[in-house]
Order: structure tokens, then sequence, then C-alpha cells
């Protein structure tokens, strides 16, 4: 153990009191000289929130004083909740007279003043700040006589920013800037900065996007060192690789993307054994070939986490001579990859498997839409093209519902929901917003995808190995409650053992309303009863897919866990892991599971903004239109309506003219007080587009009386 371990165990004992400094030395026998240095380790205790420092100087652990220790999430009302960073700690609402200068996103201690209780939440006080999150702040800049402000572009952040003359550059009213925070705010006290870039006009092409990448701090480009290191990687294969590598460039291989994809780091073979069984190959760039432990590459990737992938842009994890040349697995070239070869039988067990390191030759660059075409639509002159490759398809379709028909049949909960395409045009501007199609092809790289990384996790479990893994805890008690209460009221049943539940039973509830009117509903509250997936070094299984052992294996180029795992792979079977090596990989996937998960988080936010302002975008062209709808969500302030484009609107309570509506928490709708009219989730509805608010990307929806005519109704 190290002394910061030494020090949590210490005081996690039941008999601790909390102690001063003082104190602390004398239990722990610390020298005169060595006390400079364990002030250091409890200073930085105190930033990370392992610990606190009372007002009298006394250190304790947070929760047995009290205190939560999380992150704040502002919202644009003023009032804010803290999310703690221990997962099973409730969120603690802080109204705003009680946020003493914290901000949105910043780290801080809160003391709880009030449990929670009648359906509220923890309600408390922000009594330290650890550590700022905006040190810089991107808004519009607006300009008066005496002085300017900023209003922040993040809504959460509800103050704006005072900018004095003297402070203000070049910028004008109208423009969007980067401003850096000189005084940060107090009770009463806006925050003061200075303007340190203007990005622009408001309205400018592209400005859009780039405001939502500067405001989540998204990198725009490589520090030159990590391009130059980049640019000087060679494109050939050294000939030791060929000599130490498994050769498979005579094995059919191809990889199956969409059509936009540059990265291609999967690509799979397959063929029928004698015995009946399929022999599975899942192929993967090996990434970790070239960005080695601690390269200037490898510390680049570990703090972007992740690619983020914008409509009309990808913010890459790797450098482009990485992610789009030299890793990429594109056709008719040599590439190095990481191969997971898997004996299945006709019931989609793995009955055998084997990791190796591989050479591959990919023999084609197959998208979704061509192997669809050739599976499902038949189409001659795509089955022309590819005739060499047809019955591959035809074993690869026959092996993906074998695949399919197991993981349904154990419980995994498979959630159809339809995603969108956004179209923009060269100005940037969306002019077709519509479902994107999980046709077959899709399908068939997801489940084999899906068996490779169980295959990989199960094996690197056994060998007890530090390892990153995918996992996804059990629902949260009481939001499956609410989901149980609510399908019963609609005839269904989840079966539950002392308030647990299977995955398998709520499936079965995916299952029976599929193709139903209720289906949208049912699929969208039982999400929210979820908890989100992340990344561990702790193997406790993953719920929504029903699997005891899961990890991210299969894209090492725009993913970092999967990057680090692909390395001590690669040392396993190469040798092994002896004790010491394990001892220094164990803070290494702690770090990059934790950070992993957080930039996981910061690119899912990004991405459904962009994608929130370009559907707001294409709304506003259409105020005064009428289509028709699903009611996706009731509230106590109204209900959002989807549309089958995918695009959601809020009809909000107050333009409900017709009556008094009262909202039923219990049954997820509103009733009319005298007419004693219902609107449930999943009710199909008429609406017109009324408004759309392009700084809050958010759209409203008026709802169309029941006996207007019906002539006219547009389709989105």
């Amino acid at each position: 153990m190290n002394i910061r371990e030494v020090i949590l165990s210490f005081m996690k004992e039941q008999a601790y009191k909390p102690m001063n400094i003082f104190e602390l030395q004398r239990i722990f026998e610390i020298s005169k000289e060595d006390r400079k240095e364990f002030s250091k380790v409890l200073k930085s205790m105190e930033k990370d929130g392992e610990i606190v420092k009372t007002r009298t100087d006394y250190y304790g652990i947070p929760d047995r004083m009290g205190l939560v220790v999380g992150k704040v999430q502002g919202h644009q009302k003023g009032f804010a909740f803290i999310i703690p960073e221990k997962e099973d700690v409730p969120d603690v609402f802080i109204p705003s007279s009680y946020l003493n200068g914290a901000m949105n996103g910043d780290k801080v201690v809160a003391k709880v003043n009030k449990q929670s209780g009648n359906g509220k939440k923890c309600e408390g006080e922000i009594i330290r700040i650890l550590e700022r999150a905006n040190k810089t702040i991107i808004g519009t800049y607006e300009d008066s006589k005496n002085f300017g402000f900023v209003v922040p572009e993040e809504i959460r952040i509800y103050q704006d920013i005072f900018i004095s003359k003297h402070c203000k550059g070049s910028a004008r009213t109208g423009d969007i800037v980067i401003a850096e925070i000189t005084t940060w705010p107090e009770k009463r006290r806006n925050p003061e900065g200075k303007i340190v870039e203007v990005i622009g006009k408001k309205g400018d092409k592209g400005i859009d996007i780039l405001t939502i990448i500067k405001k989540n701090n998204l990198p725009e480009k490589f520090p030159e060192k990590v391009q130059a290191y980049a640019d000087s990687i060679p494109d050939d294969i050294p000939d030791k690789e060929y000599r130490r590598r498994k050769d498979l460039r005579n094995l059919t291989v191809v990889t199956i993307d969409g059509e936009d994809a540059k990265d291609l780091d999967d690509a799979v073979s397959l063929e029928k054994l004698p015995n009946g069984n399929y022999h599975l190959g899942v192929h993967i760039a090996d990434v970790s070939n070239y960005v080695t432990e601690k390269n200037p590459i490898d510390k680049e990737a570990l703090k972007r986490g992740n690619s983020v992938y914008l409509i009309d842009r990808v913010i890459p994890m790797l450098p482009k001579k990485l992610s789009n040349g030299v890793c990429s697995l594109n056709p008719k070239v040599d590439r190095m990859t990481l191969s997971c070869f898997m004996e299945i039988d006709k019931t989609g067990k793995v009955v055998e498997y084997n990791i190796t390191e591989s050479i591959i030759n990919s023999n084609e660059r197959m998208t979704y839409t061509d192997v669809t075409k050739i599976l499902r639509d038949h189409d001659e002159e795509t089955i022309k093209k590819y005739d060499y490759l047809v019955d591959k398809f035809k074993l690869m379709e026959e092996l993906c519902k074998v695949l399919y028909k197991k993981r349904i049949l154990r419980g995994a909960i498979d959630f159809d929901f339809e995603e969108c395409k956004i179209i923009l045009d060269e100005k940037g501007k969306p002019v077709e917003i519509k479902p994107y199609e999980r046709a077959i092809a899709n399908r068939i790289i997801e489940e084999f995808m899906l068996v490779c990384n169980e295959t990989i996790a199960e094996h690197m479990f056994w060998n007890n190995t530090p390892f990153v893994y995918r996992i996804h805890e059990d629902p949260d008690d009481e939001k499956l409650m609410r989901f149980n209460e609510f399908v019963h009221n609609l005839g269904y049943v989840v079966k539950m053992n002392k308030e647990k539940v299977h995955p398998k039973s709520l499936q079965e509830v995916v299952e029976k309303v599929r193709g139903k009117a209720e289906e949208i509903v049912v699929n969208t509250l039982l999400l929210r009863s979820m908890k989100q997936a992340r990344y561990s070094p702790e193997c406790v299984g993953h719920f929504g897919l029903a699997a005891r052992y899961y990890c991210h294996f299969t894209s090492p180029i725009r993913r970092y866990p999967d990057l680090i795992i692909h390395r001590i792979i690669k040392e396993f079977i190469n040798g092994g892991l002896d004790q010491k090596r394990c001892s220094k990989l164990m803070p290494q996937v702690e770090y990059a599971s934790k950070h992993s998960s957080e930039m996981e988080r910061i690119a899912q936010d990004a991405e459904r903004e962009v994608d929130d302002l370009k559907k707001a975008e294409y709304m506003s062209e259409r105020i005064g239109q009428e289509f028709e709808g699903i009611i996706s969500s009731v509230t106590n302030f109204g209900m959002f309506v989807e549309l089958p484009n995918t695009i959601e609107g809020l009809v909000h309570m107050s333009t409900l003219e017709d009556d008094y509506y009262i909202y039923d928490e219990k049954h997820l709708s509103l009733i009319g007080e005298r007419t004693k009219k219902i609107f449930r989730l999943g009710d199909k509805v008429k609406i017109k587009v009324s408004r759309v608010d392009m700084f809050a990307h958010e759209i409203y929806f008026d709802l169309l009386r029941e006996d207007k005519e019906e002539e006219g109704i547009s389709k989105a």
C-alpha cells in the first residue's frame, strides 16, 4: 500500500475521529524531513476529494462528515445539482443562494442540509470548490456604453461574464468569443473576464458547430510534437513483423462499414467447418504496434479518450496518418492486426478460440448498403459485382441469426430505437433529416463484434490480469419499480425476485410490445430506468447484454480502452505478465477507465448538441407546418412529441387551451380537469410547429384540435 492508501484506510476505521496534521504526523511517525512531503500528500488527497479539511484544520472522510464530493451540474434557472463521484450516493439539489460561487462542471464539496424524502432530493450547500472547470467561457459578446458582457453558450452557466472596456479587445456585439475568467463569481456578483479570442460572427458558416467544439473543450488539432511523431511512422510493415506474425493474407477478409467511414478498424472472415460449426475471425487494427505506452501519440490519445463524430466532421483520437492511413484496414494492402478466431457451434456457443497477432490483406471495402442490397434486396448488379463473396455474406447472415437468437434467449435487451441521419448542404445547412436504417449488414457486424468482445473479456478475466472492462450495472431500484408499475397498467408483467430483476424479464416485455402502439413508450421508459454503461477495472458484467464478461476490443482507432487492452493482451500472449508488471498496470487501467468514461460523456453531449442544433435549424424553416407524431414523454409542464424523422418538440401545458390539465406521474399522462381528456405516452397526435429557440436548440409545437380538417398534414 502507498501512503495515500494507508491514510485512507486509517481514516475509514470506525474508531477514527478527525485529526489535525500534527496528530496525523505523530500517528504515522513522520520525521521532520518528511513532514513537507506528508503535507503535500494531504493537500493532493484534499484536492482529489478523497479527504476533507474542516475550517478548524481537521481531516476526515467526506461521507462520514455529512459531506458529498462531486461535480456541479448547473441549470439555466440558477439552481444546480451535485453529481457525486461515488456511484451509490444520491444527487444533491443546490439552491442558487447556496452555490457560493461554484459554476457548472466545478468539482466541489457540498454539505447536506436536508435529507431526501417525499420524492424530493437531498438539499445542500457548496462549502468548498476543489477544481474549477471553466477557466475560459465561450459565448456571444454584447457591448454597452460603459462595459460589455459575454452571454455563455452553455445554458447551464446562467451568469453573464462581465467585461470591462479595456478587456474587450477587438470584440463587437454579436461576435462569438472566448473569455478568460479573471475573477470568479461570488454571492450577488457575476464573474469577470477578458476576451482572449474572437471566433467569428454568429450565423457565419461553420461557426455554430465550431462553437460547440470549443464549448466542450474538444481539441481542434494535434500538438506539433504528436503530429511530427505520426508523420515519421513508415508506411511499410517491417520484415520482422512478417516473420513473427500469423500470415492471413490468403484468407478471404472484408471490412463492412458505413459509406462515410475512413477509420476502418475491424475486418471479418468466416468459414464453415467440416463438423458444421462456424469459424469466425475478427481482425482488429493493431494500433498498439504504432502507439506504444507513453509515446507522444499515446499521451494525446489518452487525453482525448475517444474520437468524436459531429455530422460533417470527425475529431479523431489519433492523427490521420494512423486513423485513415497505416492503421486503417483499407482494401488490397497489407495491415497488421490482432485476430480473434472463434469456433462457434449451431447454438451460438464459442467452443474454441485463439487470439493471435497477424497480417491481413482485406479483399474488399464493403458498405452496409451494398451488403444489404445483396442479402435483402437481391440486387442483381451488386450481386454480380461481388459474386465471389455472395456465399460468404449468406453464411454471415446465417451465423448472425444464430448469435442473435442465443443472445436474446439469455436475456439481452435489444432496443430498436431509430437513430437519425442529418444531411447538410455545402453551406452546412440541414436539408434532410431521416431515420438511419439498421439493416441486416449492420446487425451482422454488431453480432460479430459482440461475441468477440465477450470472448476476449472472459479470456482475460480468468487469466486474472489488470484489464479495462465495459460494464453496465443493474438498473436503479426506484426507477425500475416505477417502470414495473407503468407496464403493469398496460397489462404487462415484469418478473421480479425481491425487487431484483433479470434482464431476461425485461427483454420479454420488449419482445411483447414489439410492433405495437406502446413499443416506443415502453422502450423509452425502460431505457430511462437503466444506468449508463461505463469502463471499469472491475468485471461486474453487462446488464443490458446479459453478459457476465464484456469489454471493448474492436475499435482501437477511436476508443482508448480498446487500445490499452490490446497492449495488455499482446503482452499476455507473448510471455505473460509478472506481478511487478501487473502492479504497474493497475493504476493505468484504473485511470484509463475513469477518464475514458468521462470523455465518452463529453463526446456524447457534444454529438447530441450538434444534432439538436441542426434539428432546430431544420424546423426553424418549417414554422406553421403541420405534422403527425407520437407523444414520447409526459412531464408536469407539458408533453414531448416525436415526429417520424426523429425530431422532438415540446407542447407546453400553457398552450393546451381547451382545459386545465393535471399531470398524473403514476400513469405518465395529462388529464383534463373538466373534459377528462387524457394524453398518454405513445398516443398519436397532430401538431403545428409554433416556434424554435435557436439559442437553447429547443423546438415548440402547438397541438391541433381533433376536429381540425386532416387535409394538408405534412410528412416529416
